[in-house]
């Protein structure tokens, strides 16, 4: 799949294509190699990849097929990235950073979303509405037509199969453009429409730098749905270019998510809590549990513990980390590692403790010890920004409505999380928190079946699940007069 210094391109109605704005290094933050090169879409080739989805979709070949017929092929997709999983693994830890291990775990994400959505497809039904006697009336749900994806490079296979494939199940043909620092593994994605036979125009995939490609996509007239998953500024600027457009919008945005850590809670069971929530991906992920708000007579302990799992992890090229395990890899770049340090560096300065951690590891690669820092108080930054690295921020906590008040302090709304034996509190505490999602006494409980998405500059609009579903449809009412028939 990839020979050093190989350039890819983009996947444009069915065909392999240049692209107009040259050609971008990618690097392995590892090492700091170049493994190959991805030549940019500029703004000719953004709209040649919109008319190859508009023009599928007016056709109707994807749209028009019986939803079972349609599902198969979308569940195809899903088997075509298991069938090339270890080739693309390496692949993705080379260009991405993680652990091999990870690679894999983010693949067979990818694939439940094929398959999930593909059984879905057959279950997107309209209903009979009631008019009384001499009318039939009913509704149904169709597709939006061309369907744009910005993806994040964090998990560039999983979040793009996570959009993809509930816009393919319900009829939507699809443009897809695929992060600058993480785009190779994104060409599986051409590969899969190719090998199952899925109507050319009904994917494509271009790459380009946000701020040329993404914003053309964004903006362009003929553009009828957008996702979008990233930075709230970003965000922002793609919500405003498509309200130009009347063009609705899913935005992931990114969170600050705290987890609550009672008195009476199972610290034994919450490190593990800790490696996936903080370290998982060395912190690169929007639900990441970047804040614990523990009680006071729990504190010490807590960061006791913190330390421990932090100073368990061997930390390391991803490729050489193959097994399942406390290891964790690169950051993606060398500029997000440097990010995150300077954070660190500012809650320092402001009178945080770093008790473990907080430096940049020797050698080459963009790696950041994991770090853990005390003594966190609510008016700091790093309590409310987020840093998108492996750094967990300590708070504590006196009463339940003191930690509800912390947890709900900053502008994000993501995710959250309650750990304790009483269920009554932590049903309280979910219903008080602001947040699209509840973790209880379980970090990540859920999957591909479980809505997902934001409260405010976390973003709007679900995935996952079957609220996703109807972010790709659009209501559409036919009333009969059947008296005159």
């Amino acid at each position: 799949m990839l020979e050093h210094r190989d350039v890819y391109h983009n996947y444009i109605a069915g065909r392999w294509c240049a692209g107009g704005a040259g050609a971008i290094d990618v690097i392995d933050p590892a090492t700091g190699d170049i493994l190959g090169q991805h030549t940019l879409a500029d703004h000719r080739d953004v709209d040649a990849a919109v008319q190859a989805a508009r023009q599928q979709h007016q056709n109707g070949e994807l749209r028009s097929m019986r939803p079972l017929e349609r599902g198969r092929l979308v569940q195809a997709m899903g088997r075509y990235l298991l069938d090339h999983s270890d080739e693309l693994a390496k692949l993705l830890t080379r260009e991405q950073g993680k652990p091999l291990w990870e690679a894999k775990l983010e693949i067979d994400g990818a694939a439940q979303y094929f398959e999930y959505y593909g059984n879905q497809a057959s279950t997107v039904e309209g209903r009979s509405v009631p008019l009384g006697a001499g009318y039939l009336d009913f509704t149904e749900l169709e597709p939006y037509g061309v369907s744009a994806h910005i993806i994040p490079w964090n998990y560039p296979i999983e979040m793009t199969a996570r959009s993809l494939s509930a816009a393919l199940a319900t009829g939507n043909s699809c443009v897809v453009k695929s992060p600058e620092l993480t785009p190779l593994s994104s060409r599986i994605f051409g590969l899969a429409a190719d090998a199952i036979g899925m109507p050319k125009g009904a994917i494509n995939v271009i790459c380009g730098v946000g701020h040329e490609a993404g914003a053309s996509l964004s903006a362009h007239p003929d553009v009828n749905q957008l996702v979008f998953t990233g930075s709230v500024a970003t965000g922002i600027a793609i919500a405003t270019a498509a309200a130009q457009n009347v063009v609705p919008c899913v935005l992931e945005l990114g969170g600050k998510s705290a987890a609550i850590v009672h008195s009476d809670a199972d610290l034994d069971a919450f490190e593990t809590d800790l490696r996936w929530g903080i370290y998982f991906n060395a912190g690169q992920v929007c639900s990441a549990m970047s804040r614990v708000i523990v009680h006071h007579s729990r504190y010490d302990e807590l960061i006791e513990r913190a330390v421990g799992v932090a100073g368990s992890l061997s930390v390391g090229a991803g490729i050489e980390r193959k097994e399942f395990g406390p290891n964790m890899g690169a950051m993606v770049s060398e500029a997000q590692c440097q990010r995150a340090l300077d954070m660190v560096k500012r809650a320092l300065n402001q009178g945080a403790q770093c008790v473990h951690g907080g430096q940049r590891l020797g050698g080459p690669g963009a790696f950041l010890a994991p770090t853990v820092l005390g003594g966190i108080s609510p008016n700091m930054a790093i309590a409310s920004e987020e840093v998108f690295g492996p750094v967990l921020s300590v708070l504590s906590f006196d009463s339940d409505e003191e930690a509800i008040t912390l947890a709900n302090s900053t502008p994000y709304g993501l995710v959250a999380g309650v750990f304790t034996r009483d269920l009554d509190r932590a049903t309280r505490a979910a219903r008080q928190l602001r947040a699209g999602q509840v973790f209880i006494n379980e970090w990540y409980a859920g999957g591909v079946e479980t809505p997902f998405g934001g409260y405010g500059r976390s973003g709007y609009g679900r995935e996952k699940g079957r609220e996703a579903l109807w972010n790709y449809v659009q209501t559409k009412n036919i009333a009969i007069k059947t008296s005159s028939i």
